[in-house]
């Protein structure tokens, strides 16, 4: 198979951002930190953003892309499926790379909710998001935030579960998106503790559901890019390999759209699972050689059900590891970089690549779809993550070293 490769990750700073247009935005992650190479070798560009054409009345944001005269004319595709849009587009770039159609990749995860002028309208925004639900699953205008109270009433009653054990998860995310300046809960008014969660505001009271504000991810505006290339591709933009990261592995599964056509399989993700297991296999790596884990975290149920997907626990005992943390298992756990990276760094930005992470540069990005990826040297990373996508170092006799091989999931 042909190796492709990830290089010049960037990204905005994750919030508030009602003073930046659309457009803006996309001309920044189109631009930033591309001075040293030549952006006419661009060969092809994915650009994903679910809720960002529905709020900025411009359902054509590939468009916008070509409006940097650079990009003009060029193959660029809006791409968009859910919370893993941004992975979309890195695999979209990944297969267009591998069938021979591009050397260079550009992809690009964009979200904008915030408007330039005046209040968010968070009734707006809900229904939005309300428009990637089924039918049969609304709750205007909270339709997520139900679906999502449901699954997570369902696992505390299927495992047998408190809210107050369950409480534990959310200052996870919270202290991990400490340790990152861009992302959107960097700075908390108070330290959230598993006491502040349970004091939180439940958002669904009649009939009562567990769900409370503090394990919701935010309302966010941002972008996050990174190149995809073969090594022609690296060749022409003057990237040394020792400056990129190897895609080893991808895949991409969706999963029926309703609650109840889940069936059973509610708690048990079964694309994420299937897509999890094609990465690996892609990958040539498992589980246990994996030390970089991004996590899908839209809301605290999430993690423990991602942790479970992926091997690292057995169902019901996602919360019980999480609370455990890394370097306090008996079993190598690889670092469950929560923090927020839904809204807070880019869900569907997330290019949550964790490129940076296995890369010698500091670490600083959030991810989504199925991936894994190993650097050619270990690095010793205080913290790091991604799922769908999985890197791995075109060494193929030695095993991986603990900070070399990293996986995410949406």
């Amino acid at each position: 198979m042909k190796k492709i490769y990830l290089a010049k990750y960037a990204q905005s700073k994750f919030g508030v951002l009602g003073n930046i247009t659309l457009e803006q935005m996309m001309l920044d992650a189109g631009r930033q930190d591309l001075d040293g190479v030549d952006r006419s070798r661009v060969d092809h560009i994915a650009v994903a953003g679910l809720l960002a054409p529905l709020l900025n009345d411009q359902s054509l944001i590939a468009g916008l892309v070509a409006m940097d005269p650079v990009y003009t004319n060029k193959s660029i595709k809006g791409v968009a499926n859910a919370c893993d849009s941004g992975g979309l587009a890195v695999l979209d770039c990944a297969a267009q790379v591998m069938a021979g159609l591009a050397h260079v990749g550009l992809a690009i995860g964009v979200e904008k909710m915030h408007p330039l002028e005046g209040k968010l309208d968070s009734k707006k925004v809900g229904l939005a998001l309300g428009t990637a639900a089924h039918q049969s699953d609304l709750f205007p205008p909270f339709t997520f935030p139900h679906a999502f109270a449901v699954i997570m009433d369902r696992y505390l009653k299927t495992y047998g579960i408190s809210e107050q054990e369950f409480a534990i998860i959310s200052p996870i995310f919270y202290d991990n998106a400490s340790h990152n300046p861009l992302a959107h809960m960097h700075v908390t008014k108070k330290p959230v503790t598993a006491q502040a969660v349970m004091e939180s505001y439940r958002l669904f009271q009649d009939p009562p559901m567990p769900l409370k504000l503090f394990e919701c991810s935010q309302i966010s505006d941002g972008w996050a890019r990174i190149l995809v290339c073969d090594e022609e591709g690296l060749n022409q933009l003057g990237i040394d390999k020792s400056q990129a990261t190897v895609l080893a592995g991808f895949a991409q599964a969706t999963d029926s759209l309703s609650i109840d056509a889940r069936g059973e399989n509610l708690l048990k993700p079964v694309g994420a699972k299937k897509a999890f297991g094609a990465a690996m296999q892609m990958a040539g790596a498992k589980s246990s050689e994996i030390s970089v884990q991004e996590v899908h975290d839209c809301f605290s149920v999430m993690a423990p059900i991602s942790v479970e997907t992926t091997g690292f626990a057995e169902p019901g005992q996602g919360a019980t590891v999480l609370q455990r943390r890394p370097r306090q298992s008996r079993r190598p756990l690889p670092d469950q970089h929560l923090g927020w990276a839904h809204r807070q760094g880019a869900s569907h930005q997330r290019h949550r690549y964790r490129h940076d992470r296995l890369d010698p540069q500091p670490a600083r990005a959030q991810g989504a779809g199925a991936t894994a990826g190993r650097k050619r040297e270990a690095r010793d990373h205080p913290q790091h993550r991604w799922p769908h996508l999985q890197h791995r170092c075109d060494r193929a006799e030695d095993p991986p070293e603990p900070a070399q091989v990293g996986s995410c999931l949406p």
